[in-house]
């Protein structure tokens, strides 16, 4: 495919919207942007990036940067609420030959990704209220009353994307949790990612610099959830400490843990990627990866087929398999997690390494910088 004059609308500026204008500018395309929140917004809080995440990441050739901006992540540790060990896994042996295994602030993956798609035009501020797909061209309507006409339209906006509502009119589904994120003042913390599991709850802290924690923790969903101090009361420092700190942190952001499934991610000349085709619950800390790993590979195929819709076609064929992978093992991670408290930590003390390893799996063959892998789909 000519990728002279061939014009993109990505809706979304996040780490799909934007790795995705990036593969499409190098290839050619004239793509452009629109997001729905304004030019300086909140760039979130923070994000975990596997080794398969900092491989693609090489590939669109950002890597270095990010990496610079850093904490690299020596060992991911599972403990019991009260801080009782159940598994340590060393990630540079694990994910040797992939690349290194990352936590960093969002924002400055974010900004990274900004920088690095040049003169791609961002309309911030911007939503579409009117997508029509045809085969050979897309007609969008925006709030404020423009339109434009488009070879390809991508929904790049995350699990609850207006493109995915507008075109295929599906939402994302609830998997039964409720989840809190927030940042606190931390300093001299190792570099860990750590895991404290109770009985059907779960306390996750990763160091993003030297002097901030994210954390993270999830419950069994309620009409109503209790205070986070009633729902966390029987865990070990520093689970107190860091739920005091939140008081004064900048805002805990709330709400349900979602997911998307759908049997076709294209219709038309339009299609979705990241979250918004494939989102799965954060216990992989796979979005970041499979975002940028579909902007590689939905560049790849245009270049490589006649069509825009064979190309669709042919991306959704190639990333399928991961994207499946995924979300078979977080529904495994969550069947082990809601495991009764002694036989889960029983497992998890026996054979925490193994499953560690099999989670990732397909990925783990992955060469630093490579293309993204394709792993059988799951049973």
């Amino acid at each position: 495919m000519n990728p002279h004059g061939y014009r993109v609308l990505i809706v979304g500026a996040g780490i799909a919207g934007l790795a995705v204008a990036r593969t499409l500018r190098s290839w050619g395309a004239s793509p452009e942007i629109i997001e729905r929140a304004p030019a300086g917004r909140p760039d979130g809080l923070g994000i975990y990036l596997p080794g398969n995440a900092v491989a693609a990441l090489e590939t669109l050739g950002v890597a270095g940067m990010v990496s610079a901006a850093a904490v690299h992540i020596d060992r991911q540790v599972f403990l019991d609420h009260r801080g009782r060990p159940l598994a340590d896994v060393a990630t540079e042996p694990v994910w040797r030959g992939v690349g290194p295994c990352l936590a960093m602030p969002r924002g400055a993956l974010l900004r990274t990704l900004l920088d690095a798609i040049g003169d791609v035009p961002v309309r911030w501020a911007t939503t579409p209220t009117a997508i029509t797909a045809g085969d050979v061209e897309v007609l969008v309507e925006f709030h404020d009353g423009r339109t434009g006409a488009y070879d390809l339209v991508i929904g790049a906006d995350g699990v609850h994307s207006a493109v995915r509502r507008l075109v295929f009119g599906t939402a994302a589904r609830p998997v039964g949790q409720y989840a809190w994120r927030f940042l606190v003042p931390w300093s001299d913390a190792e570099p860990v990612w750590t895991a404290r599991l109770g009985r059907g709850t779960a306390f996750l802290t990763i160091p993003i610099d030297d002097r901030t924690l994210y954390c993270y923790c999830d419950a069994p969903a309620a009409a109503s959830p209790p205070p986070l101090r009633t729902l966390f009361s029987g865990y070990a420092e520093p689970v107190p400490d860091l739920l005091d700190a939140s008081d004064a942190a900048a805002g805990v952001h709330a709400g349900p843990v979602e997911e998307v499934e759908l049997p076709s991610w294209s219709r038309g000349s339009v299609s979705l990627i990241g979250d918004a085709a494939h989102a799965t619950s954060p216990n992989m800390a796979q979005g970041a990866a499979m975002a940028l790993e579909d902007a590689i590979e939905l560049a790849a195929s245009l270049g490589e087929q006649p069509s825009t819709t064979t190309a669709l076609q042919h991306f959704e064929t190639r990333r399928r398999p991961s994207t499946d992978w995924v979300l078979t093992q977080t529904h495994r991670r969550d069947r082990t997690r809601s495991l009764p408290a002694p036989v889960r930590n029983l497992v998890l003390r026996h054979a925490g390494q193994r499953i560690y390893r099999g989670n990732y799996r397909p990925f783990l063959a992955t060469p630093a910088g490579g293309s993204t892998s394709q792993p059988q789909r799951p049973p």
